[in-house]
């Protein structure tokens, strides 16, 4: 399941319906509009594996890593943010649920800086060609 947050522009959102990306958002169908970050992540505990996506860079903490979500930092200008989530989710080391499953990631233009649960370091990985 994938979540977007509330501060995804709405054009941004479209554009991933248009490719046929199937998405819950925060403050419509998941949490409510406005919720403190800290008051997010009860809820994703409650849904099935979720990748949540984010423009807001407080979401980039190694401390909230868990085995049963994925957060996502989206560390790229507002109106590229769809074609980066895209990137993410066909990059190979993420390209399945199982795989993004336990990771807290910032995605760049560069590539991916990211957390796995259970590892002290971050790990980094560039996009393919």
């Amino acid at each position: 399941m994938l979540v977007l947050d509330e501060n995804l522009p709405a054009g941004q959102q479209l554009l991933l319906r248009k490719w046929r990306t199937h998405f819950r958002c925060v403050g419509v169908e998941i949490a409510a509009f406005g919720d403190n970050d800290e008051n997010l992540i009860p809820h994703l505990h409650h849904l099935p594996r979720p990748t949540f996506f984010s423009l807001d860079r407080d979401f980039f903490r190694r401390d909230w890593a868990h085995a049963q979500y994925c957060l996502v930092w989206l560390n790229v200008a507002d109106d590229h943010a769809a074609e980066f989530i895209r990137r993410f989710l066909r990059h190979p080391e993420f390209d399945t649920q199982a795989e993004r499953m336990g990771v807290v990631a910032r995605v760049h233009d560069g590539g991916v800086l990211f957390w796995r649960v259970g590892k002290r370091s971050p790990q980094s990985t560039s996009w393919p060609s």
